[in-house]
Parts: structure tokens; C-alpha cells; sequence
């Protein structure tokens, strides 16, 4: 299982390739981890980074990744980088501002069906036929220990300390990374749509079960069956788990601009969501980190 010393030993490897992102308190007990300024706009350029180097000598096919789009923005990042081809495997459903900015940075696309999960197959297929290393976009340990370098930063950024971090989850790769760097000493909830709620059903199931995808975050947030790493440690850590809606989602993307000129996707905005809406109530005097893990968006809606 993931833990502390993996993070630490990715934190090393990556080395100053990442940005160490800042944090912004914006309440007496309330910060915000302003992950979203990360290199190619999301935390997984950390993962991706990290899974790339771990993997050794590279083929000449180079890499390849599926993405619902910060994957593939990450692989893409990481790949021109490095020096090395990238191939990524995107819905017809991802966003345009992602799929063009895939192009600028150089990777060569694919757009193919309308969920993350036929995406992930045709790109398991390109690797099979090239050799080009497939890069998980989230049940990877290394794509896991090198998200969870987010933990170690917090850690420095807030020496009084903070009791609890709401994370945003998709298929569990981010959270899997702070449970592993965090737990059991920090609280991590996870925060999903009611409408993409992978990592949920599976603890409710006791193993991780397809789910349907939808709503406003599915972009981002659209696995259809949480990785094995994030169920495992989410099961052992006993990780709380909870839901917001669309119109939550939206609202808290809309107060993160007009509060704070924070331009993010809808799947980061669930994790503020939560606190918004009233699906995670703090304790009083519960020192909470909401992380704000992604801004590839359009940001005409908030003009």
C-alpha cells in the first residue's frame, strides 16, 4: 500500500519540475491549496511526472495516456518536458479549451466515445500495438505518490496545522495520494457528484463497482469505477464520504469567482461544494483545507 515514504521518495524524483502551488487562507480556520496554478493547470502534472520517471528507459513510441482531460494535458506537459512523444485518448466530450490546449502542447489526439472508460481502452490498445508506455491516469502508485507531494507542501505552507482536507474525487488518484501522506492524522473527506459517485459506491459496495456518469463535473470527475489504490486506502483510513448535486457544483463555481477571482472547472468546484452547499459541516473551530485542484476551463461563463 501507498504511504508516507513513497510520497516522500516521489517528491524527490520530481524535484523542482513542479510548482510548489500556494496557499491562500481565506478564513480564520479555512484555506484554500491553489493547485490549480500547477504546470498545465491541474495537480496531475505531479503524478504524471512522477510515473514517467519511474518507469526508466522509455520506448521510442513514448507515452500514452486517456484522459477526460487533465490527464492528458499532464502526459502532454510531461512528455514535451521530458523530450518525448505523448498519444492521448480523449472523449468526444471533453471540453474544447482542453483538447486545444492538448494540441499547443504537443501531443498528438484522439477524441473517441463519450465516456473517460472508452477513452482508457483505445488508449490500452495504442500500447498494446505500438509499445508506447501507457500512463493510468489515476490507479498508478506512482501517479498516486506523486499527487500525494501536495500533502508534504501543506504540511509547511500551514505550520499551526489543519485538522481536515476535502478533496474533490474522480477515479482517486488525488485522494489516494493525500490519504497516503495525511492519514491518520488529518482528516481527508471525499467530495463527488451525486452524478459520477465512483469512489462512494464502492465503499458502499465493499469493492470498487461500475457507476453511471453524468452532470456538470463529468469531464473531470467521470470515472466510471474507482482505482483499486484510492479504494483500498480509503477503505483502511475509513475515509468520510460525501455528495453534492449540480446546481451546488455550479453555485460553488460561480462563489470561487466572484469571492475570490478563482477561474476553475466543475470538478474542483465540488470540493467547495461541499462546504457551500452544507454536505460537510466542520466542527467548530475545525481547521479545513478545501484543495483547489484544476483550471482548465472556459471561463466565458463567468465574465
Amino acid at each position: 500500500m501507498i504511504d508516507i515514504q513513497d510520497v516522500r521518495a516521489a517528491a524527490t524524483r520530481i524535484g523542482s519540475r513542479v510548482r510548489s502551488t500556494p496557499v491562500l487562507q481565506v478564513g480564520p480556520s479555512l484555506w484554500f491549496k491553489l493547485e490549480q496554478t500547477q504546470y498545465a493547470g491541474s495537480f496531475k502534472t505531479r503524478g504524471m511526472i512522477n510515473q514517467v520517471l519511474a518507469a526508466g528507459p522509455l520506448p521510442p513510441a513514448g507515452i500514452v495516456a486517456a484522459s477526460g482531460g487533465n490527464a492528458g494535458l499532464a502526459a502532454a506537459y510531461a512528455a514535451r518536458e521530458l523530450g518525448i512523444a505523448a498519444t492521448v485518448f480523449v472523449p468526444v466530450t471533453a471540453p474544447p479549451v482542453k483538447v486545444a490546449k492538448l494540441g499547443k502542447l504537443g501531443a498528438q489526439v484522439t477524441q473517441i466515445g463519450s465516456e473517460y472508460a472508452e477513452a482508457y481502452t483505445a488508449a490500452v490498445e495504442h500500447a498494446a500495438s505500438t509499445g508506447a508506455l501507457f500512463c493510468h491516469a489515476y490507479d498508478d502508485p506512482h501517479m498516486v505518490a506523486g499527487n500525494g507531494t501536495i500533502a508534504l507542501e501543506l504540511l509547511d505552507q500551514i505550520p499551526s496545522g489543519f485538522d481536515t482536507v476535502l478533496v474533490a474525487v474522480g477515479g482517486g488518484g488525488l485522494i489516494a495520494g493525500m490519504i497516503a501522506a495525511l492519514s491518520p492524522t488529518v482528516k481527508v473527506v471525499a467530495v463527488e457528484p451525486e452524478t459520477s459517485s465512483a469512489l462512494h459506491a464502492a465503499l458502499a459496495a465493499g469493492t470498487p463497482v461500475d457507476v453511471p456518469v453524468s452532470g456538470v463535473a463529468a469531464d473531470s470527475l467521470g470515472a466510471r469505477r474507482a482505482g483499486q489504490i484510492a479504494f483500498d486506502l480509503a477503505r483502511t483510513f475509513d475515509i468520510p464520504s460525501v455528495l453534492v448535486g449540480n446546481q451546488a457544483i455550479i453555485d460553488a463555481r460561480r462563489a470561487l469567482w466572484d469571492d475570490y477571482r478563482l477561474a476553475v472547472e466543475h470538478g474542483t468546484a465540488a470540493a467547495y461544494a461541499a462546504l457551500t452547499s452544507g454536505a460537510y459541516i466542520p466542527a467548530p473551530n475545525e481547521r479545513v483545507v478545501v484543495l483547489i485542484c484544476g483550471a482548465n476551463t472556459n471561463p466565458a461563463d463567468l465574465a
